[in-house]
């Protein structure tokens, strides 16, 4: 039997000792990290309470439950640091992908103590599929916090139809990934495509009037 709160304790120790020793900026992230492990041992706690209540198999909770359950979770760190701390855009967009960065990797860190360390391969591609899928679900909420949150009348039901994207996005990945063969791969690559074209879309310079061809 695998202890996640011993293993939780061995990750978050480290990252403690750096949210006290540090300043600034690393100060943030890393409590930001430390944040979404935390988060991610909590979601594992209600998950096990809300299959057992209803009674599923762990598929069924994995593909219906985790999805809702994780995603909210992620939200709330970064909900309640934007209404106590009021952070500017840059540094609340970071403390999102962090966030979901620390949940990635004690989600990981969970899944090899369980399956071993056997196939490197299978592992790696799982490693950069989940992280990716975390990071673009992270990166859903922070568009709605950086283009929604300004407009109140868009603020409550924007981030709500954002979070239930971020929730569906990771629910189809949850499915690929508990099938085997060709589904599975899918699976962990639709999140890799997805930080590309996301990657490739913020690198492609902006067209200005200087570029206009009335201006040539």
């Amino acid at each position: 039997m695998n202890y996640i709160e011993n293993i939780y304790i061995c990750l978050a120790a480290p990252l403690l000792i750096a949210v006290l020793c540090m300043r600034g900026r690393g100060k943030a992230m890393n409590m930001f990290v430390l944040a979404g492990m935390t988060v991610c041992l909590l979601s594992s706690y209600i998950n096990t309470f809300i299959a057992a209540v209803w009674g599923v198999g762990e598929l069924t909770a994995s593909v219906e439950i985790a999805p809702m359950t994780e995603e909210i979770m992620k939200f709330l760190p970064i909900l309640f640091y934007l209404l106590v701390f009021e952070p500017g855009k840059e540094e609340l967009t970071g403390g999102i992908i962090m966030t979901a960065v620390g949940f990635a990797t004690f989600e990981n860190a969970c899944y090899l103590a369980s399956n071993g360390a056997n196939e490197v391969l299978h592992l790696l591609i799982r490693g950069f599929g989940t992280g990716a899928m975390h990071v673009v679900c992270g990166f859903l909420i922070a568009v709605g916090f950086l283009y929604l949150w300004d407009r109140t009348w868009l603020r409550l039901a924007g981030t709500i139809g954002l979070i239930a994207i971020a929730i569906t996005y990771h629910g189809i990945y949850n499915i690929l990934v508990s099938q085997t063969g060709t589904a599975a791969m899918i699976g962990y690559l639709i999140p890799l495509l997805t930080v590309v074209v996301v990657l490739l879309l913020r690198g492609k310079p902006r067209r200005t009037d200087f570029d206009s061809p009335d201006n040539r």
